[in-house]
């Protein structure tokens, strides 16, 4: 059982996440109200109906529902209200910084306008007091043609995210399949992550780093089965935003209390904890650190260490990520 002392600190502590999809935030309850005013037809009756069909066994049996919640977006406003919901819960869980995660293709085939995705979640970021940047991802269960397509679509508005990033279903889409795409995101000077190492070998994280020259990996849990892997990441720094809750509900461990992230750690390893699909996978910052210190063992120590890492893990600029891990200093000084 986690002592009240330790629970007040990881909820109240600064942190930063930078492991969110913002299609994944989308609590059913907003799905309904978007589908109502787009007069979208649901295949649910209700949202407890909703709610209950997330019961997912692997990444696809999520996929499917989360395409499905999508398909609700339509207008720029429609990206707003999800975005400003989800910076509302990260500023309720003391998030100071958010690198945010969106997925152009899922809504571009399904006609909606590149200009309206971004600018919509955008401007939220924009009207929040949390510090928000966004990262568009390419989805790897389609081709690279597709990906550079929705480059080419999305670079009109490139001063309105810093990053690219490489989701959807891992196994059989390895790295190498969008090496030309990552290579020119570099050229055009984004920052680099990919999604590596959750379902898939530890050898998609090496192909990441070594093929994509990705900067940050995301999951990447799986690096622990190559001891070589394991010192590299730590040698190097390149960190893992680790997202606990998911890892269980996706059955990527069976319980929280078999999750590898006090090894990360303990490994030297720059690993954070994130959401990833809060509104899926049953809960947004807070709830996974709880979850996480409740089930390992894990105390004060791990608990500024891991608020250090997400700032030291952000793409931010030196004297602003400074500010943030000062004020994590003072604030476990404090206690």
């Amino acid at each position: 059982m986690l002592n009240e002392q330790l629970r007040t600190v990881v909820q109240q502590m600064p942190k930063a996440e930078l492991h969110i999809h913002i299609e994944g935030s989308l609590e059913p309850e907003l799905i309904f109200a978007l589908a109502q005013r787009n007069q979208v037809k649901l295949a649910y009756g209700s949202v407890e109906e909703l709610r209950a069909a997330y019961a997912f066994t692997d990444l696809q049996s999520f996929l499917d529902i989360y395409y499905a919640g999508a398909s609700v977006l339509l207008q720029e406003q429609d990206f707003y209200d999800m975005t400003a919901a989800y910076l509302k819960r990260a500023e309720q869980d003391n998030v100071r910084h958010t690198e945010i995660f969106f997925d152009p293709q899922t809504h571009t085939a399904r006609g909606v306008p590149i200009k309206t995705v971004i600018d919509g979640i955008h401007r939220a970021c924009q009207d929040s007091p949390v510090s928000a940047t966004l990262i568009l991802s390419f989805l790897r269960h389609l081709s690279e043609e597709d990906a550079f397509a929705t480059l080419e679509e999305a670079l009109p508005y490139r001063d309105k995210y810093m990053g690219i990033g490489l989701d959807s279903s891992e196994v059989g889409n390895p790295p190498e399949k969008f090496a030309r795409v990552f290579a020119k995101c570099r050229e055009l000077g984004f920052h680099l992550v990919a999604h590596a190492g959750e379902e898939g070998p530890p050898a998609y994280i090496e192909t990441a780093l070594d093929v994509l020259k990705v900067e940050r990996i995301d999951h990447g849990v799986r690096c622990l089965e190559d001891a070589a892997l394991t010192g590299r990441l730590a040698r190097e720094r390149i960190a893992l935003t680790v997202c606990p809750l998911s890892n269980v509900k996706l059955c990527v461990f069976e319980r929280m209390e078999q999750h590898n992230l006090l090894q990360l750690l303990d490994a030297g390893i720059v690993a954070t904890v994130n959401s990833d699909d809060p509104a899926y996978f049953g809960g947004y910052m807070n709830a996974n650190f709880v979850a996480t210190f409740e089930a390992l063992p894990l105390g004060l120590s791990h608990a500024q260490r891991l608020a250090r890492n997400s700032f030291s893990a952000a793409f931010l600029p030196a004297q602003q990520k400074q500010k943030f891990l000062d004020e994590v200093d003072a604030y476990f000084a404090a206690l």
